[in-house]
């Protein structure tokens, strides 16, 4: 967690800062071990170093991850917009073509309707005006019922 690191680090600065001003002071008021007070702030160097650098890569992971968020975002909002105004589209078009698809119904009957006509008057003509031939078996019905 971000804030904790920052709370450690500056308690270690805290640190390094007491004991160097501790034993950095002329008038001590006991033997101070300076060899175990280096090693110390020695330790706590490298401690505050690692914190340091540790709340880099905690800041830099943070940004990243933020704006890898606001960038998928975005692209998720423009993917949408683009899908909505995809199924807008879609939409108007299935009318359209629903309703051109009832037109064509309607004018398809409508010609059927006067094709069959046509059939039905053309047939009643053919009937009226066609010559048919006389086959041969009629032929000789007809000359010997006029024989007989």
């Amino acid at each position: 967690n971000q804030a904790d690191m920052q709370q450690g680090l500056d308690g270690v600065k805290l640190a390094l800062k007491v004991l160097n001003e501790y034993y950095a002071k002329e008038d001590k008021a006991h033997t101070a071990g300076s060899g175990a007070g280096s090693s110390i702030i020695g330790l706590l160097e490298v401690v505050e170093s690692d914190f340091s650098k540790d709340l880099a890569e905690i800041e830099t992971t943070e940004e990243t991850a933020a704006a890898e968020y606001e960038r998928q975002t975005k692209d998720n909002a423009v993917e949408k917009t683009t899908k909505t105004k995809d199924v807008e589209h879609k939409t108007k078009e299935s009318v359209d073509l629903d309703k051109e698809s009832a037109e064509l119904k309607t004018d398809r009957e409508q010609v059927q309707a006067e094709l069959d006509a046509v059939l039905e008057y053309l047939e009643k003509i053919h009937k009226e005006c066609d010559e048919v031939a006389e086959t041969y078996a009629d032929r000789k019905a007809r000359h010997e019922a006029e024989i007989a």
